[in-house]
Parts: C-alpha cells; sequence; structure tokens
C-alpha cells in the first residue's frame, strides 16, 4: 500500500487579513509530488488558515488512496499538530469547528504521525499559500502548477432560513501533473470577475440611461431600445451581448412570515404570497424585460412564482432540480431561536462551517457547488437570451456573491426581500456585472 505525506500550511496577510492556505501530498517513499491543493480564503486569521490547508491535504489524500490510507502529517504550525496530536486543548471557540473537520477526516485514514517542521523545510506547501493569495489579489483563482485563471464561483429560505446565514467555499485540489483531481473539478473556464476586455459592451453604451429600466433586459435587447441602431461608442462591437439571469426570489409563505427554517419542504404561498408573485409578473410581461426563458426550482412556492408569471409573460417554465433552496434536515420548520436552543453546538458549527451540514441535511458548500453546476448550464444553454430564474435566499445569494467575487462573509450582509428581484449579466468573454439587487419596487 502507498503511504503518503502531507505537507500543509496558511497564512493571513494582517491576522486577521486576506488569507490563504496551500497543501502538497507526497509519496512517503520517494518524495514525488502527487497532489497540490491551494485557495484563498477572504479574511480571517493564520491559525483558520492552517486549518484549511490541513482539511485538504487530508481531503487530497482521500482522493488519492481512499478510505484507511496511510499518511503522515508535516506542518509549521505548532498549534494545529498539538491539537490534532491530542496533546494540546482547542481553546479558540471559532476553531473547534475546524478541528471537528479535520478529525472526521483523520478517522478515515491511518495517520501515523503528527509532526512540527521548520519553515524552511515546508516551503512548498508556503509557496502554495502564497500563490494562492497573490492570485486573488488580482482577482484571479490559483491553478496548480503556479499558474493562476480568472476567478470562478464554486460552491435558509433564510428562515426563510436566517436572512445573512449561508456561506460557501471551493478548494483548487489537482493532481502535480495538471490532470483533476478524483472527486475535484476542474477550474472554471466561463467564469465571472475577468478583466472587461475591448471586446466587451454594456450599457454604459446604450445611449439615454433614463430610458432603461433596473433590472433591464439583456444587453441587445435593451441597446437596440435605447439607439434605435445599435450603434456604440467605442467600447465594442455592437453584436457583443450579454446572457441576462433574472433573479426572483419567491413570494410569502406560512413559514417565512413566522422565519421559520425553510428548505425542502412544501410549503404554499400565502394570499399575500400569490399577491406579490402577481405583481412580479406583471413586472415582468411588460418591457424592457421580454423573457426568452423560465426556469424555476422544482419547490411549490417557486413553482407558484414561476407560473404566475408565466401566466402573464406566454413562456413556459422549466423546472430546474439544483435552483431549489438548501435542505436545512432537522431544523425544517424552527425558528432560528428554537435551533439555537436544542441545537447549540451544530447551529455554532454550521454558522462556522460552509462544509457542515444541519443534522440530516445540507451544507451550504453542497448548495453552492450544485446552484454553480445550475448557472453554467444555463449560461452556456441559453447564450444572449433573458432568463428568470426563480429561486430561494441561499441559490440567489450564492449567484450574486459569485458574480461581485465577493469574500464569503459577504452573504452575511445580504438581505433579500420576499419576491425580490435581481439581475446578473454575463458576457462572453468572462466578466459578469450585476444591475441590480433587491429590487421590489413592484410590491409598492
Amino acid at each position: 500500500m502507498t503511504s503518503y505525506v502531507i505537507e500543509a500550511d496558511g497564512g493571513s496577510r494582517g491576522n486577521p487579513g486576506p488569507a490563504g492556505y496551500g497543501a502538497v501530498v507526497k509519496d512517503a517513499s520517494d518524495g514525488q509530488v502527487l497532489a497540490e491543493a491551494a485557495e484563498a480564503i477572504g479574511v480571517t486569521t493564520n491559525n483558520v488558515a492552517e486549518y484549511r490547508g490541513l482539511i485538504a491535504g487530508l481531503r487530497a489524500v482521500l482522493d488519492l488512496g481512499g478510505d484507511g490510507a496511510q499518511v503522515a502529517v508535516r506542518m509549521d504550525s505548532k498549534l494545529v499538530v498539538e491539537q490534532m496530536a491530542g496533546r494540546w486543548k482547542i481553546k479558540n471557540e471559532g476553531l473547534r469547528p475546524l478541528a471537528a473537520e479535520a478529525g472526521s477526516l483523520v478517522r478515515r485514514l491511518r495517520v501515523t504521525e503528527w509532526t512540527w517542521i521548520p519553515r524552511e523545510r515546508n516551503s512548498h506547501a508556503d509557496r502554495l499559500a502564497n500563490e494562492a493569495m497573490d492570485a486573488a489579489a488580482k482577482g484571479l483563482t490559483w491553478k496548480a502548477g503556479g499558474t493562476t485563471t480568472p476567478a470562478a464561483p464554486d460552491a435558509p429560505d433564510a428562515p426563510d432560513a436566517p436572512d445573512g446565514q449561508t456561506s460557501g467555499t471551493r478548494t483548487s485540489a489537482t493532481k502535480a501533473s495538471g490532470t483533476k483531481a478524483p472527486g475535484t473539478k476542474a477550474p472554471g473556464t466561463k467564469a465571472p470577475g475577468t478583466k472587461a476586455s475591448a471586446g466587451q459592451t454594456d450599457l454604459l453604451d446604450a445611449g439615454d440611461m433614463s430610458e432603461l429600466s433596473a433590472p433591464t433586459a439583456s444587453v441587445a435587447t435593451a441597446q437596440a431600445r435605447a439607439t434605435g441602431q445599435g450603434k456604440g461608442t467605442g467600447w465594442a462591437p455592437p453584436t457583443r451581448v450579454a446572457t441576462s439571469l433574472l433573479l426572483l426570489r419567491h413570494g410569502e409563505t406560512e413559514l417565512s412570515l413566522e422565519r421559520r427554517f425553510s428548505g425542502r419542504g412544501e410549503a404554499e404561498l400565502t394570499a399575500n404570497g400569490l399577491a406579490q408573485a402577481s405583481a412580479a409578473a406583471a413586472r415582468l410581461a411588460r418591457d424592457p424585460y421580454r423573457l426568452d426563458v423560465i426556469v424555476t426550482s422544482p419547490l411549490k412556492r417557486a413553482r407558484q412564482t414561476a407560473e404566475a408569471v408565466a401566466g402573464q409573460a406566454g413562456v413556459e417554465v422549466e423546472v430546474f432540480d439544483d435552483l431549489r433552496e438548501a435542505d436545512f434536515g432537522a431544523w425544517e420548520g424552527h425558528t432560528f431561536t428554537e435551533v439555537q436552543r436544542r441545537w447549540p453546538a451544530e447551529l455554532t458549527a454550521w454558522l462556522s462551517d460552509p462544509e457542515v451540514a444541519p443534522p440530516g441535511g445540507e451544507s451550504f458548500a453542497e448548495t453552492g457547488r450544485r446552484v454553480q453546476a445550475a448557472r453554467e448550464h444555463l449560461v452556456e444553454r441559453y447564450t444572449g437570451k433573458t432568463v428568470l430564474v426563480v429561486s430561494h435566499v441561499t441559490p440567489i445569494k450564492l449567484l450574486l456573491r459569485d458574480a461581485l467575487l465577493a469574500p464569503l462573509q459577504s452573504l452575511y450582509r445580504m438581505h433579500l426581500d420576499l419576491a425580490c428581484l435581481s439581475l446578473i449579466e454575463y458576457y462572453a468573454d468572462g466578466p459578469a456585472v450585476v444591475k441590480s439587487f433587491n429590487d421590489t419596487s413592484h410590491l409598492r
């Protein structure tokens, strides 16, 4: 059986400050590099980044060798090594969920040693962490081999779950040869966030901005209406168009009214929720929207909202399972306070780590991965179209956060009202632009 060595590191430029981690997996017999992983993780501390590096390394070993693989762990973080070896207590509450996650991975492996090594002997992992942070500072995502690519998104009906209690993360784990490691995704190729090229046109070229409504329809439609001929002002040829995703949150339900966790359950719209859906439909059936496609979460509250729009816009509804709300498991139907009283430890872990799921539920990291897949499919399938996406708090926040290339902490600072509209435009050459956020003017 092959034995492995993990070398992991993490750092923060400010402590707390912009942070990242790196991990390398080597063959214990000859030192050959088998896998690398690195990621910028927003603003946090050195210790958090170090734990994240360890977790990435453990996952990479599981991808390579599976359960029961033999591994030695070496890090220049005395704290992480001693805590994971059980010799030091974990006093920092913020580190306990990370240590628990690492421990759950360790139990699937045969860890033969926890060894502290000097920083100079951990230079490979240190370099990976710095590469990831350097890439993030330029709006890029780390890629194995020391190169970078344009940053790509990953990854409660808040209560409908508590607004803002969402998160997600992405780990770039790639075999040293440059091929994709088992169980990981290759870096994205159509990600938002690349620098606007000379070929990009947006509504700044569309003539009189006062003629355009926000959120507006696709660039092609709005530009043609505003200018009458598609003549630009020099940024790009007028044929460059965007794929527009209009994001509509469903209307009110009894659970959202009472601010209860509402995930996979089939809550129906209240009378007020139906009125909200009708108001959104009246708005979206008029210019400048001209919807080409309507897609919806399979959950009833979203389908009811989508069907109200479809009835007025004359567009058929397609159901996308990946647009459903996160699954809150045992917390479904409970208020945040009730969950805090009955599951205090689980709630703390869930709020601290996007990989942690509610009891019997789905983690935000899992939600983020499927929402990213849905977004990629929609943008590729409906290039240049205006697509209405009817969904829930968590998926919509994740789409907005990814488009803005914002840190995960931004999810805690977003609020989405019931039946609100937001707009993201995706360009063929890479960039994504958020044109509107939480617009509820149709409800007034």
